[in-house]
């Protein structure tokens, strides 16, 4: 019985200090979350507000107070807006926001045992559906998906929340190619793992 108790007191010692690493650590790890919240365009001072839902994974490693990480995340918007006359009376032209597809990496400070406020940026890009209506029913209505390039930058804060779970809040702007960019308030919920 000796031997027993012995053995569950060096097991139970042994991983006390594995446990004491995690919780020192709460942002280190790869982590999954999901996302909502308001989008705004801006394409030469033409604007238009929309809800932006998406996904996005991670890893992040947590050295001291500092945490470093890189990411990549797939979202959509549901802004959808439409122009008349924009050659002739009577015709229309609508764009809608495609997926979003963005890489990056961010770097923050814990501030609290639970709470990480962080900086990031990275590559995106982004899909815009053009539909062209000519109301004289000729050939010249047309339909373009177009693709752009730009940078994101942004931040937030992050709050470890029991467990591995997570929420954050989060500001960004996208700037694009061709006159078009983005800002972005998100929240997100996840898990780390």
């Amino acid at each position: 019985m000796r031997k027993l108790i012995l053995a569950a007191l060096l097991a139970g010692s042994t991983a006390t200090p594995a446990l004491a690493q995690e919780a020192a650590a709460p942002f280190t790890g790869l982590r999954v979350e999901g996302l909502v919240g308001y989008d705004t365009t801006d394409v030469e001072d033409e604007g238009s507000n929309g809800v932006v839902y998406g996904a996005g994974v991670g890893y992040d490693v947590q050295a001291g107070n500092v945490v470093f990480g890189a990411d990549a995340e797939i979202s959509k918007s549901t802004i959808d807006e439409c122009f008349s006359g924009v050659t002739i009376t009577g015709d229309e032209l609508c764009a809608e926001a495609g997926r979003e597809l963005t890489v990056g990496g961010r770097i923050g400070a814990v501030v609290s045992p639970s709470t990480l406020i962080y900086a990031r940026a990275g590559y995106t890009n982004a899909r815009i559906n053009l539909e062209y209506d000519n109301p004289n029913g000729t050939s010249l209505d047309t339909v373009a998906r177009e693709t752009l390039d730009g940078i994101r930058v942004g931040g937030g804060v992050e709050q470890a929340i029991g467990g591995n779970a997570f929420v954050r809040g989060e500001y960004r702007y996208s700037n694009y190619e061709q006159g078009y960019d983005r800002h972005q308030a998100v929240v997100g919920f996840g898990f780390r793992f």
